[in-house]
């Protein structure tokens, strides 16, 4: 008997699955134990030609997920609501579901996964974070034994193609990513990219995962993004022996007793294995215990990387149906709390414009040191009117660092703070 599957949404992604499922028919059989068959196609309007069997089609989403004769639904609709209604009733219904929404898994995940261990059925998401590279599974599972202190990411392939043709080509922000557009890597708005929100909701599922925590929400996340570098932070971050990276940092505590994760540009010295990730590629990098380092890389987004994991996880959910078993994933919960951006311990590079007269440096200098902050290095550029200095922080509390910088826009010798970025090595 054939293993019937519900899709809902029938975008780009959606397609794709139908396209995978019907061309690798006989391998899928063979893999599951089974056939998978499409039992039907949920989507908003019958009028549009999606290029399937238009006898699958309906527009009754509810009726399709909970429909009998249906094993596993797929969710490939995105955003919050109707998603989140549709799986959990799908659930309700005893089946086994399998989604690509990162935005609700980062903002209700724990709902869903108490719903489907109550349900005794599988929650499978691999598609929701970094596209076709196999990584969630390796951290919920091949890592489970072990103790992940570090998780670091380039998990958004529109910010990082931004950054990588500023640093490559001497391409200004606008014009980059105006090309991410016309290619396609970008939307026409490009606000969720831009502006960290799709990296923070992948960042909340990386830590729940990575650290066994339920608590960990997209709202929990510290949210930076990439519109205020400008050609001058990737210039000094080359002259340092840096590169511009939009990473998302899910990190334990020194003490272990919480975690935090944040998403925002840093300044990563070239010799990192995430420094050398060009264009809209996205890479992991796993720091654990016993395992060491460990990176994933690949394709981080578009319809086919994306349908490749969704097919990864159906079948891994079709031969757990298949075998009356499921995963019941986030019954242990560490319970570690998310820790204040402010107590992260990180550097910073400044960039002061600054008068031109005796005693700035003395100055910024004390500034830095009545918030506990020293100073790794210093330099000058210009002269006049267009002095500028250069400043490098050695690691201190984001509190005091952030406290440091507000009290220098609130000197006279200090014409702006032109730039902050923090700086990161993770050698330790």
């Amino acid at each position: 008997m054939a293993m019937k599957v519900a899709l809902l949404g029938c975008g780009v992604v959606g397609t794709e699955v139908v396209r995978l499922v019907d061309e690798q028919s006989e391998e899928l059989a063979a893999r599951v134990g089974t056939p998978i068959e499409i039992g039907g196609i949920a989507v908003r309007r019958l009028d549009r030609d999606r290029g399937v069997d238009p006898e699958l089609l309906t527009t009754d989403a509810t009726a399709l997920a909970t429909r009998p004769d249906i094993d596993v639904v797929v969710e490939v609709i995105g955003g919050i609501e109707p998603a989140r209604s549709l799986i959990l009733a799908a659930i309700k219904a005893g089946k086994s579901v399998v989604t690509a929404n990162k935005a609700l898994l980062a903002e209700d995940g724990q709902t869903l996964h108490a719903a489907a261990r109550e349900a005794g059925v599988d929650l499978y998401y691999e598609a929701s974070v970094a596209g076709a590279i196999p990584l969630l599974r390796p951290l919920r599972d091949s890592l489970a034994g072990d103790r992940v202190d570090r998780v670091l990411g380039i998990v958004n392939g529109t910010t990082n193609y931004i950054l990588d043709r500023m640093d490559s080509l001497g391409a200004g922000f606008t014009e980059s990513l105006e090309e991410a557009q016309a290619l396609g890597y970008a939307e026409a708005d490009p606000t969720a990219d831009v502006e960290g929100f799709d990296a923070a909701a992948k960042a909340a599922i990386l830590a729940r995962l990575a650290f066994h925590t339920q608590r960990v929400t997209a709202a929990d996340v510290h949210r930076e993004g990439i519109t205020n570098v400008s050609a001058g932070d990737i210039a000094s971050a080359r002259a340092m022996g840096c590169v511009v990276k939009l990473l998302a940092i899910c990190q334990r505590s020194q003490d272990g007793e919480s975690v935090g994760v944040r998403v925002h540009p840093v300044m990563l010295p070239v010799e990192h294995p995430l420094a050398g990730v060009k264009e809209a590629y996205n890479a992991v990098f796993v720091e654990a215990e016993s395992a060491g380092r460990l990176m994933f890389y690949g394709a981080g987004a578009g319809g086919t990387p994306t349908a490749s994991a969704v097919l990864g996880d159906l079948v891994a959910v079709a031969r757990n149906r298949l075998a009356d078993t499921s995963v019941a994933e986030g019954g242990h919960d560490t319970g570690l709390p998310v820790h204040d951006m402010g107590q992260t311990i990180t550097s910073y590079h400044v960039a002061l414009d600054v008068a031109d007269r005796p005693g700035v440096l003395s100055k910024v200098a004390e500034i830095f040191a009545d918030h506990g902050v020293s100073i790794k290095n210093v330099r000058q550029e210009g002269s006049g009117d267009d002095a500028q200095l250069v400043l490098v922080s050695h690691p201190a509390s984001d509190a005091a660092l952030s406290a440091t910088v507000e009290e220098l826009r609130t000197h006279d010798m200090v014409r702006e703070v032109a730039s902050v970025m923090r700086v990161e090595d993770f050698a330790h």
